[in-house]
């Protein structure tokens, strides 16, 4: 866990993330810790899902904030020794997750200690995704995030809260989380699609480039606030 709170307090002396415009000069001999963006690969289904989804949000926090993060995203499962030099990891898929005790025990604890999931539901893994997380937090409720909440404000506005990026099943996108103490350390994005919204423009003909935009900010946000929230609280 030492990765992620050198991870965190890197991003925090990095100071409040800016727009590509903003950005200022560092000097090239101050050398920092390196952030990343980890896929989760589980049992069940497509955990592979969105190939360019994520080289894509990743670009976009290159270029539009100041976290000097690794250009290509990290693949792991929960069992690996490196899940914990990793603050932000994300997790989607249709249909299936299945997670074994023991992934179960290390993703409690790598939450306890700091660290971030993200879980996009890509259609049609909602029943997996409560029930799986039941059993990491059995005494932890997954609840509306409050519009209020900075995961909506910390870079880019959303008054509105989660954008609706790709249609389904006609209902609202909504932001779910858990939080440990005051801090949220599981964002689930539901009926929203982000996946889909980082993806290659034109890989789904029907959204359009205002709906990639708006994913790309929501995805920032995600990432901004991972690396800059409190550890521990």
């Amino acid at each position: 866990m030492k990765g992620i709170v050198a991870a965190v307090a890197c991003a925090m002396a990095l100071g409040a993330p800016r727009f590509a415009s903003e950005l200022s000069a560092r000097p090239s001999a101050v050398a920092v810790p390196r952030l990343t963006v980890a896929r989760v690969q589980y049992d069940g289904d497509d955990w592979y899902a969105n190939p360019s989804s994520l080289p894509n949000l990743i670009r976009a926090i290159r270029t539009r904030t100041t976290l000097a993060v690794e250009p290509n995203e990290v693949r792991l499962t929960l069992r690996d020794e490196r899940l914990w030099d990793h603050p932000f990891l994300h997790l989607t898929g249709h249909g299936d997750i299945r997670l074994r005790d023991d992934e179960v025990e290390r993703l409690r604890t790598y939450l306890l200690r700091g660290g971030f999931l993200h879980i996009d539901d890509n259609y049609g893994l909602d029943p997996a995704v409560r029930r799986e997380l039941a059993r990491v937090f059995p005494d932890r409720a997954l609840v509306d995030v409050p519009l209020t909440h900075p995961i909506y404000r910390i870079v880019y506005p959303f008054p509105q809260g989660l954008p609706k990026i790709h249609e389904h099943d006609n209902k609202p996108a909504r932001g779910f989380g858990i939080f440990i103490g005051d801090r949220l350390a599981v964002f689930y994005s539901h009926e929203s699609d982000l996946g889909n919204g980082w993806e290659d423009l034109g890989t789904y003909p029907a959204d359009p480039p205002e709906a990639h935009e708006a994913a790309l900010r929501m995805g920032v946000n995600l990432f901004v606030f991972a690396v800059t929230s409190a550890v521990g609280r």
